[in-house]
């Protein structure tokens, strides 16, 4: 495949078409897109990324109502909510949090460490790394339940979390002279804000602006932290770094409401 420049200039295909490429990409639904969702499309899509976070913390929160439903303990119905998350995503950012911390954790320098990252191999930090990333939510979501705010916070941490995609491909260059992230192309400034823009109305209209506006920090905090970190390892991101700060986001968002009153 040949790489694309950075600063692809996306096509206009409008809203609808936009969507269809951000729901084939970052969930499994069977969803055709003519000419894929390389050279641009992706970047041109970037800002609906919080719109499929909706409809993935939407499902995740009927999952979690029905298991509740039925009587089942809330970290089962927890554990339920996040397994239908994982489910509907095909565990796109799972995969990729494993990914990089693997390759962070194993690689001695950016050659090693993206090539770690490309091996589908898991390793001791990946493994470690999904038992914290599931595990921290599904406790956040339990001590949630309490307060009858778990699928809210479902329905907000998934389109927030899914808002620092596009702001990482807009502020971080390609680590790689190949590869997804390079395809994928660069969402201008109006693209990111848009997403961004989406997922913080989107958040304060679900939570509300004292819960809501604490959790958006934290989830800024998580994802800048990663790009922070993939700077400094590997020169940029990938479209690992991009899975692996959507699970920093939403970990963070969801135990700044933890942490928060209720």
């Amino acid at each position: 495949m040949q790489a694309e420049p950075q600063n692809d200039a996306p096509g206009r295909a409008g809203p609808q078409a936009d969507l269809r490429v951000a729901f084939a990409f970052l969930t499994r639904l069977p969803l055709r897109v003519d000419g894929g969702v390389g050279a641009g499309r992706l970047a041109a899509a970037a800002w609906a990324f919080p719109v499929v976070g909706l409809a993935v913390g939407a499902l995740a929160a009927v999952a979690l109502a029905l298991a509740a439903g039925i009587g089942l303990p809330a970290p089962v119905a927890a554990l339920t909510a996040v397994a239908a998350a994982v489910w509907i995503t095909g565990a796109l950012h799972e995969d990729a949090l494993a990914d990089v911390a693997d390759g962070f954790g194993g690689g001695r320098d950016k050659a090693a460490k993206l090539a770690i990252m490309r091996d589908s191999r898991l390793g001791s930090y990946g493994a470690l790394a999904l038992i914290f990333s599931i595990g921290l939510r599904v406790t956040a979501l339990t001590a949630l339940a309490a307060a009858d705010a778990a699928a809210t916070a479902l329905i907000a941490a998934a389109a927030a979390s899914r808002a620092v995609l596009p702001a990482l491909m807009h502020l971080l260059p390609p680590a790689r002279a190949d590869g997804m992230s390079r395809h994928a192309g660069r969402p201008d400034a109006a693209r990111t804000g848009w997403a961004v823009g989406i997922a913080v109305v989107a958040v304060l209209v679900v939570l509300g602006i004292d819960r809501g506006l604490p959790a958006l920090v934290a989830a800024a905090a998580g994802a800048a932290i990663v790009g922070w970190l993939a700077r400094r390892q590997i020169g940029g991101q990938t479209g690992d770094v991009l899975g692996s700060a959507q699970q920093a986001a939403e970990v963070a968002f969801l135990l700044a409401l933890v942490a928060a009153p209720h």
